[in-house]
């Protein structure tokens, strides 16, 4: 194997090792992930579209990926300044409300895509 395909294997094997660690240590990435499966089982169960599947992921990834970085982000701040510094507040709500910007977005965008399916179902 050539050093420039083990570093891309080791790239991806650091970033799926990553995500285990987020999925099993963070919290809100818990939260996350048991939403996403739920919202994926619900668009099974109605029958979305492709594009309202292409939809939903793009929102799923969004948000996760956005947690994701948030939480990186937070892990950074409190390895450079362990006490309370107010910039550091800053860059820890700025990068949370990124989190609940698309979060919303999100929302709003499940309701557009799943609210006519479960009314007709009603």
């Amino acid at each position: 194997m050539k050093p420039s395909q083990q570093s891309l294997l080791k790239s991806f094997t650091n970033a799926f090792a990553g995500m285990t660690h987020f999925f099993a240590n963070d919290r809100n990435g818990k939260i996350h992930l048991a939403s996403a499966i739920i919202v994926i089982i619900t668009s099974i169960m109605l029958h979305i579209s492709a594009i309202e599947w292409l939809a939903i992921l793009l929102c799923i990834a969004l948000v996760i990926g956005l947690e994701m970085l948030n939480s990186a982000l937070e892990k950074l701040c409190d390895l450079v300044e362990s006490n309370y510094h107010p910039t550091i507040k800053v860059i820890k709500d700025v990068s949370a409300s990124a989190v609940v910007l698309a979060a919303i977005i999100s929302v709003v965008i499940g309701i557009i895509i799943f609210l006519p399916k479960i009314i007709v179902l009603l």
